[in-house]
């Protein structure tokens, strides 16, 4: 019989790069590199540490520069426009060397025996991304503290039974780049790594510190834009977060039992207003196609992107998740020979496709397969199904096998609506 545990990194230390988004930081930036660096970790270490200043207008660039100097594990990136957290994100993903990868908040503090909580995790090759604990630091006296702090804790106990991460969250470097126009880039990353095979989970014991909105106008903007974002990537990538069940969340919340006097009743009632009412907001966005992937924060000193030219493009990224006979599992020249083959396989078919004939092919260090095909997300499910079937069905010679072998495949698709896509899309061959 074959082995379905799925064939993760080969075993060695777990290296992380981490990665920190910034736009207009300095008050927050240095701190939030300090306890990521201090961090004592028992198990894997921080290889690097990216920081990826977008448009920043403060003192962001200069501190950042300065920490570089004197740790030779700093490294900093700039953007001198701001073009979303999504850009930056993938700005990071092509300059993060490390076989792990994790993504913090420049305005956050990351607890003391986070990095280890997450990254122990990994060990199991099934794992593909882990997330933590969000605490805010919000006072819970004030109707928005209560309203900040009652959404997190029922985050905490969806995610306990259907992980929903965010804040921050380490994954294994798989995953090429994210949609430009996404506004939730953690649930993008999710649900890319889930429909490669990998298991998600949450870790509550990995802790940072954030500050959530301090007015009903900011609260409103945060969760409207949050939601909207979630609604475009159940259509773009066919996933849906676990928050987007309106029953599950409604358990969560009555298990938490907040209507214990008469003042918390009150202020819950109001919190599931106010989420409610981002919530119509959110979707009034999405069907107006209203982007969100470049947060506000002044507008008026903000100037519009120009629009981009729309075109279609999608990003196939296929990954061996077990073969028969089960024993080549443990062959790492077996395993290369087997990607070698297969990507062999996809050019052929996709070449033969007048569709994709200008699809483009190549493996990442990760041994995940990416190929670059133009055409919009239907088409390209339909044509991951069919290279899938055929693959599947057709036994590979590797090594002394004379009957062939066989594989399983997962692929995870993301479908980019910009032709910036087209540069980012697929990394050089390996």
């Amino acid at each position: 019989m074959a082995d379905d545990r799925p064939i993760g990194l080969a075993s060695r230390a777990l290296a992380c790069s981490v990665g920190i988004m910034a736009y207009n930081e300095a008050a927050n930036v240095a701190t939030a590199i300090q306890t990521i660096l201090h961090q004592h970790l028992t198990v894997g270490h921080v290889a690097e540490l990216i920081v990826v200043a977008s448009g920043c207008t403060d003192a962001t660039v200069p501190l950042v520069a300065a920490l570089a100097r004197d740790e030779a594990r700093v490294r900093l990136l700039v953007q001198e426009r701001r073009e979303g957290k999504a850009s930056a994100i993938n700005l990071f993903l092509g300059a993060a060397r490390a076989p792990l990868l994790l993504l913090v908040g420049a305005d956050v503090l990351v607890k003391e025996g986070t990095i280890a909580a997450l990254l122990r995790h990994f060990e199991d090759p099934r794992v593909g991304m882990v997330g933590g604990q969000p605490l805010p630091v919000n006072d819970a006296g004030t109707f928005l503290g209560h309203t900040v702090h009652l959404l997190w804790r029922v985050h905490d106990r969806v995610a306990r039974a259907a992980p929903k991460l965010g804040e921050v969250v380490a994954f294994r470097n798989v995953v090429p780049r994210i949609p430009l126009d996404t506004a939730v880039d953690e649930l993008s990353l999710q649900a890319l790594i889930t429909q490669l095979g990998y298991r998600l989970v949450y870790e509550p014991r990995a802790i940072v510190y954030n500050r959530g909105p301090a007015t009903v106008r900011d609260f409103l903007r945060q969760r409207r834009r949050i939601y909207a974002g979630h609604l475009r990537i159940r259509q773009q990538q066919g996933y849906a977060a676990a928050t987007m069940s309106a029953a599950r969340v409604g358990r969560a919340l009555l298990a938490l039992e907040p209507f214990t006097s008469p003042r918390a009743a009150c202020w819950t009632l109001g919190a599931v207003g106010l989420e409610a009412l981002a919530r119509g907001l959110g979707h009034y966005d999405y069907r107006r196609h209203r982007p969100h992937h470049v947060w506000e924060m002044v507008a008026s000193t903000k100037p519009p992107l120009a629009p981009a030219t729309q075109s279609r493009q999608s990003v196939l990224v296929f990954r061996i998740l077990a073969v028969t006979p089960p024993e080549l599992a443990l062959s790492t020249q077996a395993l290369a020979l087997l990607t070698q083959q297969i990507t062999q396989h996809l050019r052929r078919a996709l070449g033969g496709d007048p569709a994709c004939a200008e699809a483009l092919v190549a493996v990442q260090r990760s041994g995940t397969i990416i190929a670059l095909v133009p055409v919009d997300r239907e088409e390209a499910e339909r044509t991951a199904q069919q290279l899938i079937q055929a693959i599947e069905t057709t036994p590979l010679r590797v090594g002394g096998h004379r009957e062939g072998v066989a594989v399983k495949l997962a692929c995870g698709i993301v479908a980019f609506s910009q032709t910036q896509a087209l540069a980012l899309a697929v990394p050089a061959a390996v």
